[in-house]
């Protein structure tokens, strides 16, 4: 049984394309490809892979320099952009990731037309869309290549030697099924691809089509009539100028006070304002005057994409200030309400002068002494704040066995309530840890039109109409937890957020770092995302590797000047703490490509 669903047995039975309808025999024990490796060595032809490369050789310029094909091909960063015309004369589009060997496909009966589901079964879809925009990428193979020129001049010819094309269309579909089928042994010819055993492909969505998400940077060859335009580079392209994008989109006319304009955030220079960042911006502002103004908003996606960024960006681009609260295991209702700690005739505990949210928020080191009377210059706002929690505790604990004669207490206000009083922007952060998945449910009635709620206090907290809500949260994390569907349903916006390829996220890291080796952080990029693609196919599942790693990487690399080196105490030790996997990881990924 064939593990890729191209490969079904129905496909090798369709009707072979011409010239090949007339050959007596598809499967030849004579010709095969060098990857052919099993003991009785023969080949079969294959329609579907064979009707795509004869369409591709049609509108290759070099074979058909006065071409009329209807077809298309194309790049975007890590991604292979096709139109395949199929004998119905449906236009099927095709999005193939090389990064993660997933397929976008839509059907379209003209160019005026919505997508429909493109499906690989019997009766339905043959795939041969999806080997031909496999093309460009099995051409990187010397093989391939050859015989693919071979069948290529055969053609030209008008098919007069069908000796040398029939060898060349078996050598070709022999190649192009064994580095699919057999990709877990190829590491570097190898052609991984990720189809759902239903057949049934994920679509081309409207949203994106209208955006140009899918359409090319580059195109090889043909005209497209589809995937038009000009290309949005997932997570990255630039929508708006800093300058012009800082408090572009005011929810109201405020006047804040000196502290709270140093919680609004400002955009460093070498970030790029991300269009989902702008989208919910425009929402937010757009909808301030209607009966339900859009100020909810989630962003999900992989570790490392900029989603924290992202929300920093929103409350800039609103000009409001910007608070967060990371949600833990562990994380209570409490923990978003606030609590009552105790209180000694009416005034802060004795013991300690607690520093406040905002001193916190603008100076961790100076908020830490406060608590512990250590100044430590690394220490971040989140370690601060539970830090702030541990010391309540303890001095509760402390005074509550020293006063018999009763207690007074005082409430202690979060983050989220503060900005739900002032009207900030408030980010929750990977509310999907938290074991108790009915925690985050607590908040519907501030998230509802309602937008109220009382406090332990009894006090009643209606909810500023200026409060924006950002949920972020990963979905690659191993223990991250579905999310309520009642607080799904409470989202005015959910921007799925995309891994950005692996141009991108040179250009990123060199801004960040002011590494100006291109070609060297290229690699390394493209190195982060292997490694990834790696811990997943082998469970390593312990670790991270993402953006945060490289850029330190590439920092660690600026110091020492050896790449392994510099990986070492940062690519290798933040991917897992197994040092059989972190072995795994460096001979499969690292020493193959920087060991010279």
């Amino acid at each position: 049984m064939a593990k890729v669903q191209l490969f079904a047995n129905w496909t090798w039975k369709l009707g072979m394309p011409a010239p090949f309808d007339t050959v007596t025999d598809i499967v030849s024990k004579t010709f095969y490809s060098a990857y052919c490796t099993v003991a009785i060595k023969k080949s079969t032809l294959h329609p579907p892979i064979l009707n795509a490369i004869l369409a591709y050789l049609e509108m290759d310029t070099s074979f058909t320099p006065a071409s009329a094909s209807e077809c298309a091909i194309g790049t975007q960063g890590d991604k292979i952009v096709a139109e395949y015309q199929s004998r119905t004369k449906e236009i099927h589009a095709v999005v193939f990731n090389r990064k993660n060997g997933k397929f976008n496909v839509g059907r379209f009966a003209d160019v005026t037309s919505s997508p429909k589901v493109y499906s690989i079964k019997d009766g339905g879809n043959t795939g041969t869309a999806l080997f031909f925009a496999l093309i460009p990428e099995a051409l990187k193979d010397d093989e391939f290549k050859e015989y693919y020129d071979i069948l290529g001049k055969c053609k030209n010819d008008g098919f007069t030697d069908m000796d040398e094309a029939e060898k060349a269309a078996f050598i070709l579909c022999d190649n192009l099924y064994r580095r699919i089928e057999g990709a877990d042994t190829l590491p570097t010819s190898g052609i991984k691809l990720n189809i759902p055993a239903t057949g049934n492909l994920a679509p081309l969505t409207p949203m994106n089509l209208n955006k140009k998400a899918y359409s090319p940077s580059s195109v090889l060859y043909g005209s497209f009539t589809i995937l038009t335009g000009t290309p949005a580079s997932p997570g990255v392209s630039v929508t708006m100028a800093a300058n012009d994008f800082v408090n572009h989109f005011p929810l109201s006319e405020r006047t804040f006070s000196p502290q709270e304009q140093l919680l609004i955030p400002r955009i460093e220079d070498w970030y790029i304002i991300p269009p989902e960042v702008v989208t919910i911006c425009k929402h937010a502002y757009q909808t301030t005057n209607s009966v339900q103004p859009m100020r909810n908003f989630m962003m999900r996606g992989p570790a490392g994409t900029g989603k924290t960024e992202g929300a920093k960006a929103i409350a800039a681009g609103l000009g409001i200030p910007y608070l967060y609260y990371t949600c833990s295991a562990n994380t209570e209702i409490y923990d978003f309400l606030g609590q009552m700690l105790p209180d000694t005739d009416g005034k802060a505990n004795p013991y300690k002068e607690y520093p406040t949210l905002m001193d916190i928020q603008m100076d961790p080191p100076s908020a830490y002494k406060k608590l512990t009377g250590i100044y430590d210059e690394s220490v971040t706002d989140a370690e601060v704040y539970n830090k702030l929690l541990e010391v309540m505790e303890q001095d509760a604990k402390a005074l509550a066995s020293e006063n018999s004669t009763g207690q007074r207490f005082r409430y202690v206000e979060t983050p989220l309530i503060n900005a739900i009083r002032n009207g900030y922007l408030i980010e929750i952060q990977e509310p999907t840890v938290i074991a108790n998945p009915g925690v985050l449910v607590g908040l519907n009635a501030l998230l509802d039109r309602c937008a109220s709620i009382t406090l332990t206090t009894g006090e009643v907290i209606h909810r500023h109409p200026d409060t924006v809500v950002v949920i972020t949260t990963n979905n690659n994390y191993a223990g991250c937890r579905d999310m309520n569907q009642s607080v799904i349903s409470r989202m005015n916006l959910i921007m799925d957020v995309e891994a950005p390829d692996a141009d991108t996220l040179a250009e990123r890291t060199m801004k960040v770092t002011g590494c100006t080796d291109k070609s060297i952080v290229t690699d390394m990029a493209v190195t982060i995302q292997e490694i990834s693609e790696r811990c997943k196919e082998t469970m390593i599942n312990d670790g991270s590797c993402g953006v945060r790693e490289l850029i330190s990487w590439v920092q660690s690399y600026m110091i020492c000047g050896d790449v392994l080196e510099a990986a070492k105490y940062t690519v290798l030790s933040s991917v897992s703490s197994d040092p059989e996997n972190r072995a795994d990881i460096q001979s499969s990924c690292l020493e193959q490509k920087f060991a010279a």
